[in-house]
């Protein structure tokens, strides 16, 4: 009987027996995010790279990961820092649902090295010159990126833009 109350006694206790609980150090939780971070860029890498083999293009990838490929070229000059440049396009997801368009929101227009529209689709416009059709796919990191567009894109995902160099 008095081990059964020595037993009782101790487990109803109110000292925690153990509430050393163990912080992961700085290093270890950069370490973790960085694994994740991979992981994310090369799922989404590998769905660029079967939507590019589905649709069977020949794209050019830069050293940021943008991949394009000029459908159509055009005769006019190549695009360059500082000019205003007009487009038509077609913004879609890899699964090609239609996001955007200049069908229903009218050609885009913007001046080259200013910002104000998606880092990728600023660094595919100096590939083009004036009447190239091109397809471009923007990674996450250069379009909408961690945010989205808070309208229609979602965080983290990755863009087809059909684009006509207009003028």
């Amino acid at each position: 009987m008095f081990l059964f109350a020595i037993f009782i006694s101790g487990s109803c206790s109110n000292t925690p027996q153990n509430t050393k609980k163990e912080v992961p150090s700085s290093n270890e939780v950069q370490q973790s995010l960085e694994k994740a971070n991979r992981y994310l860029v090369r799922t989404e890498n590998e769905q660029i790279d079967a939507y590019v083999k589905r649709h069977n293009l020949d794209v050019t990838k830069t050293g940021t990961g943008l991949r394009y490929v000029i459908r159509k070229e055009g005769d006019g000059t190549p695009v360059k820092r500082g000019e205003r440049v007009s487009f038509k396009y077609k913004v879609k997801f890899l699964t090609g649902d239609v996001v955007y368009s200049s069908d229903d929101k009218g050609v885009k227009t913007f001046t080259v090295g200013r910002g104000g529209v998606e880092t990728g689709l600023e660094e595919a416009v100096l590939l083009l010159r004036r009447g190239d059709l091109a397809t471009i796919i923007l990674p996450s990191h250069l379009a909408f990126g961690l945010l989205g567009d808070e309208d229609k894109i979602p965080p983290r995902t990755s863009l087809v833009y059909e684009i006509e160099i207009l003028d």
